[in-house]
């Protein structure tokens, strides 16, 4: 019995323990239901609507009958019509659409001929996952879309299996290769892993080491031990950045279609935003393992909602708000568009000023708290 009561004490002076750290039990408690709710919710590998983009060059009822076939299958959603090859193919360049269908002149005049005019459907395939299923769609399309215009159109004449061709164009990635999509997401998911992570930690060792004190004592201003912490990280996320990228060109073969120097600029700026994250978890944790803790807890989010893992256009629409508030969707956008697509300046700076604010956020929050911590 006297074991037994022992026990029970040892137990008890755990549980106590346990619940005045507080941060570890919220995490204890949060990162299952943040689990729950994000594969449960917020994570689908059949995206539907993807945005699409109709260049049709015939106005007959049968062109029509096509775009509205696309739509009724529930994978394509038109968001643009109207608009000329090069407007399409810039659409389609800088990510804003996920198809470009090209209906061409006298469609439905040809197919009444009994010709078989080919639609194309040129693909955003740098994330092969996310237009998979749409494609695979786009053989059944073909035997239904136009029937109700065929019966009146060919009463006289025997139905063709299939009365057009559909011709499948994956830009960026021809043959569909999941690595071109993988590598140049590693650069992004493995810098926010690191930067976040070492940067968390760095203050947090100075505070259990007792070195605090003495830094605290030197004239040093936060602004200025904020930029010294940073800085040497800054310098290490490129070295990994140069071992990934030897890789992912060695040993994968990715292209780097566009400028290299745009993407090490633009990488500058996602380091940046990582580390200002890292340095204000530095300032909540009390401890290692509550910042090795803060640091799961941001980075779990970003793989999920980033569009790393699982296609961002599959996401409900209040999981792809929250996507768009983490960097490392913006940065997966930045560097495949680059790496793959030869994007410009231009082109990226839409993804570029989500980056800067999210940087300029966490920098001011982290020194703010620096600040306190001081004081």
């Amino acid at each position: 019995m006297q074991a037994l009561a022992r026990t029970f004490a040892i137990a008890l002076k755990e549980v106590q323990q346990m619940l005045r750290d507080r941060l570890t039990f919220a995490m204890a408690a949060g990162v299952p239901i943040l689990q729950l709710v994000l594969f449960g919710y917020a994570i689908n590998t059949d995206p539907k609507g993807l945005p699409t983009a109709v260049v049709s060059q015939d106005s007959s009822p049968m062109a029509r009958s096509l775009v509205a076939a696309l739509q009724t299958s529930g994978y394509f959603r038109v968001v643009e019509s109207g608009i000329g090859e090069a407007r399409g193919d810039a659409l389609l360049q800088s990510g804003e659409i996920q198809f470009l269908v090209v209906v061409p002149g006298e469609f439905g005049a040809r197919i009444v001929r009994g010709e078989r005019p080919a639609v194309l459907i040129a693909a955003d395939a740098t994330d092969p996952a996310a237009g998979g299923n749409a494609i695979a769609a786009l053989s059944q399309l073909g035997n239904t879309a136009l029937n109700r215009d065929l019966r009146g159109a060919l009463a006289s004449r025997a139905p063709q299996p299939l009365p057009f061709e559909v011709r499948v164009q994956r830009r960026y990635n021809p043959e569909g290769l999941s690595r071109y999509n993988i590598v140049p997401g590693l650069v992004g998911t493995i810098l926010t892993m690191t930067m976040v992570m070492l940067t968390a930690l760095a203050m947090t060792r100075e505070r259990e080491r007792g070195t605090m004190e003495n830094l605290l004592a030197t004239p040093v201003r936060p602004i200025e031990v904020m930029a010294g912490k940073i800085l040497p990280y800054v310098v290490l996320g490129y070295v990994q950045l140069g071992v990934i990228l030897c890789a992912a060109f060695l040993l994968f073969d990715v292209p780097m279609v566009g400028s290299a120097t745009l993407l090490l600029a633009l990488i500058g700026v996602f380091m940046l935003a990582n580390l200002g994250v890292g340095f204000t978890f530095s300032t909540l944790a009390r401890n290692q393992l509550q910042a090795l803790q803060l640091t799961f807890f941001f980075f779990l989010p970003s793989m999920l909602l980033s569009g790393f893992m699982f296609p961002f256009r599959g996401m409900p629409p209040w999981a792809q708000a929250l996507g768009e508030l983490l960097p490392l969707t913006h940065f997966l956008r930045i560097v495949r568009g680059v790496m793959l697509k030869g994007a410009g300046a231009a082109e990226l700076l839409p993804e570029l000023w989500p980056m800067l604010a999210f940087l300029a956020a966490a920098g001011g929050v982290a020194l703010l708290r620096y600040r306190q911590t001081v004081d």
